[in-house]
């Protein structure tokens, strides 16, 4: 068999180099020297070197750089660039660094005195064409553009993702790739300053080269140009058009400075890439490499090339017809335990349950749907009445023998269950005695997979991934006064909806499975959420002891200071008007008070969200605060004394809560009915809320919290010695970066690091910092580059972090969780901004999420372990757990408790600095801080 064509690849890296110079804010490596362009430049030939292992790849390969300013060219005209500003002050020590960064891929890295690398690479794609070669030329250099031959040389513009052949020539010149320095020539070139013809453009070159063939039979044809002004610059200027003629010709000729064979490509070794990587403190490039990664890297020819990061784009939809009719209903014995038998058979069924209500605490099971392959599902009703008070129930079988019939199935190791936002399913069963186990969840599959691109209802999945349209719960039970609960619905009814949730389940399960590994997510959803859905389906079923009484008194005194405010504010604003009307505030403001500064949004009405009623507050408007004063409170009673008590279920006496598994974008947990992630805990009167959450007679609440666990994973994953060294000797952090920062330490210092801390976490602006400290923007700059002068992993981090999500549209965290942000690329700068911030934060925030998950997925086991059952864990607020514990075992579980926290990373990641877990306890949730 003969052996395949070689395949050559030039890379431009001249173009590389100023591209990643201005993709990215300024950075430094672990010794303080200028990065920026070194780092953009390691990531992009990172990003080329991902397709080495490829059929298709390349055989031989060499980077191509400029040598020297000064070639043959300024020879012929010494204006010739002359007009390029000289490279900026911090480029011009990075081109070392990116010599060394190209040998680290131990690639060729070629550039000679008195050529640009246009000729350079011209001289070796003559040289591979006469051996019989293919070449790509990856640049997007029009100039190269000249040696584009069809199916022999191409061109790869890796910024745009997309192959420059004839055709894409035509399109840009509107002539073959041989002519194009005819219209280089006609054109010129400002940036380069070749002179070209005055008055002539890229339009009318092209049009003069289609016409006359090349540039000498345009000079030679000008009498028969009819437009005067152009006939005449063509001769007076056809001395600067030759010249630019030979100024835009590229090299052909000139000996190779390295042999072809020499370009062999046989991998990439890794040691001599890891050592640099790990010289410039490049950790995020370093992390992706084979065996630190979250899965290992290509071969080729036994060389460890690199861990590949999949492109995000979404799946297109696969539109599929769904047969309702074709959905059984099963009410007697054989068809059900035909079911269960196909279920067993096949080693994975979907399931669903419908309930006649949407509280899973107080909900009765309706019926069960089950589907064991697309199209194939079937409704087993067990709970279904008549339609009114007169109607007789339908046949159906009973749900005690359902359930003895389905635990086995339910609870068999050997298949898998499959649900849609199982918890609330696991819960409708764990109430029947049925553990189900094991299990996948699309919505967290979902999740993990496309956060932050689209949601992760079945209703939107089936639309999005099928361009189905599922039935609508209204359809089924109506809407308004004629709507009924699912129990009434007729059972052909009921089975057409039940059997279409367990259908769309299950053909959504086979379509996003094979994307966790592929799209590298699988370490995210097994070892991070996967486990967590029982995990929360026993603390929702759990809940909390809220004492109502202490409500009602915190309410009603609550309503007592809200009147007196009003009162207040009244007086402050020369007149009543209604508190709680945005426009009519803004009228009392910059109207009758006459207040200056007022900013009118879109609809013509002022602005008086917090931001503008903290600044008039500053300034001594007392109306100002007194408002502020009346909407926290306001907000307190309705949202928390009030809603809290009517949220009490009346069986348990307690509040269940119910946790989102994709309700933050960054992996966080979000809880609704009630919230309980938003409760103030920073004023006195938050405060008060937390000691309405009680503990039951014998026990006290136990709280567990993460300390500074964001700025702890910042200081491993940006590598800030200090900040690690200061972490492991329990030193006080936000005193140290004072002393950094402000060369003391006194309390005023003090707050003002802690903000600075955590405000550059969230990738905030010089203004944005000026405003949270209450000085210039001047000084809140300084006090920006101060912070990454003394801590420039911070600063590495983030440029790293943005030049990620800027190519690929998505950050990952420890845990390889995924967050896309749609807005990144967005031509609004505000959109763009707001997303680069919330990337920065994203890795951190995640991975803190995903630790106290895996402590959360192994609490209830840990605490079995540790003979105390009778711990539960209750709920889970950002980086805080709160259990409830028997009076006399607080310090045993405390001490289980601060084990899991503190070791929940291990052994999927290993940290550089302690976990540290606060622990305290009491008879209410606020008594254990």
């Amino acid at each position: 068999m003969p052996d395949a064509q070689p395949h050559l690849y030039l890379v431009d890296g001249s173009s590389y180099i100023f591209r990643a110079y201005h993709r990215l804010p300024p950075l430094t490596n672990r010794h303080g020297q200028p990065a920026g362009a070194v780092y953009g430049y390691t990531a992009m030939l990172w990003k080329l070197a991902d397709g080495l292992a490829k059929a298709e790849g390349p055989t031989h390969m060499a980077v191509i750089l400029d040598a020297s300013e000064s070639t043959f060219r300024n020879q012929l005209y010494d204006q010739y660039k002359a007009h390029r500003p000289p490279p900026p002050e911090d480029l011009v020590p990075q081109f070392p660094l990116i010599r060394t960064a190209t040998r680290a891929f131990s690639l060729p890295c070629i550039e000679e005195n008195g050529l640009e690398a246009d000729d350079i690479i011209a001289c070796y794609v003559t040289a591979a064409k006469k051996a019989g070669w293919k070449v790509t030329i990856v640049s997007s250099d029009k100039d190269l553009m000249q040696l584009i031959e069809d199916g022999v040389v191409d061109m790869l513009d890796t910024m745009n993702d997309r192959r420059i052949g004839i055709a894409e020539v035509h399109d840009k010149f509107g002539v073959p790739p041989e002519k194009v320095g005819d219209v280089l020539a006609l054109m010129g070139d400002s940036v380069d300053n070749v002179p070209g013809v005055p008055g002539i453009g890229p339009k009318t070159a092209t049009q003069l080269v289609q016409q006359y063939g090349d540039l000498e039979t345009v000079l030679a044809s000008t009498e028969e140009i009819k437009k005067p002004k152009l006939k005449q610059s063509l001769i007076d200027h056809a001395g600067n058009a030759r010249l630019s003629r030979e100024l835009v010709r590229l090299v052909c000729d000139h000996p190779l400075p390295q042999p072809l064979d020499e370009l062999v490509l046989d991998g990439i070794p890794p040691d001599p890439l890891r050592a640099f990587l790990e010289d410039q403190g490049f950790k995020t490039l370093l992390n992706r490499m084979v065996g630190n990664g979250a899965n290992g890297g290509a071969q080729r020819s036994g060389a460890v090339v690199l861990n590949p990061v999949v492109a995000s784009a979404p799946p297109p939809p696969e539109p599929t017809t769904f047969d309702r009719s074709r959905y059984e209903t099963v009410t007697d014995e054989a068809t059900l335990d035909r079911w269960i038998a196909e279920a067993r058979a096949n080693g994975v069924v979907a399931l669903d349950t419908e309930t006649d209500c949407i509280d899973c605490v107080v909900a009765k099971l309706v019926g069960v749907s089950l589907a064991t392959a697309p199209g194939q599902a079937c409704y087993i009703p067990v709970g279904h009445g008549g339609g009114d008070l007169l109607s007789e129930a339908p046949q159906q079988l009973p749900m005690a023998l359902v359930m003895e019939r389905l635990k086995p199935l339910l609870e068999d190791p050997a298949v898998l269950k499959v649900g849609h936002n199982f918890k609330f399913d696991w819960t409708m069963f764990a109430k029947a005695g049925v553990e189900v186990a094991p299990l996948d969840d699309t919505l967290v599959m979902s999740f993990d997979l496309d956060a932050g691109r689209n949601p992760h209802g079945l209703d939107e999945l089936a639309k999005l991934h099928f361009e189905h349209q599922c039935l609508s719960f209204k359809e089924v039970c109506g809407s308004g006064r004629n709507q009924c609960t699912f129990d009434q619905v007729p059972l052909d009814r009921a089975t057409e909806y039940a059997g279409e949730d367990a259908d769309v389940t299950f053909r959504l399960w086979q379509r996003l499975k094979p994307r966790l590994a592929a799209e590298r997510v699988t370490r995210v959803y097994e070892l991070v959420d996967r486990p967590l859905v029982p995990t929360i389906a026993r603390m929702e079923r759990r809940g909390v002891k809220v004492d109502r009484d202490y409500l009602a008194d915190l309410s009603a005194t609550f309503s007592t200071e809200i009147a007196a405010l009003e009162e207040q504010v009244y007086e402050a604003a020369c007149g009543p008007f209604t508190i709680g009307s945005p426009q009519q505030l803004g009228q009392v403001l910059y109207e009758r008070l006459g207040l200056k500064g007022g900013r009118k949004g879109k609809s013509g009405a002022y602005s008086t969200d917090v931001n503008e009623l903290e600044r008039l507050a500053a300034e001594g408007v007392s109306c100002a605060r007194l408002v502020l004063d009346w909407r926290q409170l306001t907000k307190l009673r309705n949202t928390y004394t009030e809603a809290l008590q009517a949220q009490i279920n009346p069986e348990t006496g307690r509040v269940h809560t119910s946790f989102s598994l994709s309700g933050a974008q960054t992996g966080r947990l979000s809880s609704n009915d009630p919230n309980l992630q938003n409760i103030p805990i920073r004023t006195e009167l938050g405060r008060k809320i937390r000691d309405a959450f009680v503990a039951e007679p014998g026990h006290v609440l136990m709280s567990a919290d993460y300390s500074q666990i964001e700025l702890r994973l910042a200081a491993h994953m940006a590598d800030v010695p200090q900040l690690k060294d200061a972490f492991a000797n329990g030193a006080d952090i936000h005193s140290m970066t004072a002393e950094e920062l402000f060369g003391t330490a006194d309390r005023d210092a003090r707050n003002k690091a802690k903000t600075v801390n955590f405000a550059i976490l969230y990738g905030i602006s010089s203004w944005g910092l000026a405003g949270r400290l209450g000085i210039s923007k001047e000084e809140g700059k300084f006090i920006i580059d101060r912070y990454f002068e003394r801590f420039p992993g911070i600063q590495t981090y983030i440029g790293e972090t943005l030049a990620f999500v800027r190519e690929h549209g998505f950050t990952r965290t420890l845990f390889g969780r995924k967050t896309h942000f749609a807005n990144i690329r967005a031509s609004n700068p505000s959109h763009r901004a707001g997303a680069e911030r919330a990337a920065i934060n994203a890795p951190i925030q995640g991975t803190s999420a995903d630790i106290i998950k895996r402590a959360m997925a192994r609490m209830d086991g840990a605490l079995a372990a540790a003979g105390l059952a009778d711990v539960r864990m209750l709920l889970q607020v950002h980086d805080e757990l709160v259990l409830e514990v028997p009076q006399g075992r607080e310090e045993e579980a405390a001490a289980v408790v601060r084990q899991v926290m503190a070791t929940a990373a291990e052994p999927a990641v290993t940290l550089d600095v302690p976990l540290d877990v606060e622990v305290g306890w009491g008879a209410h949730w606020g008594a254990a801080h």
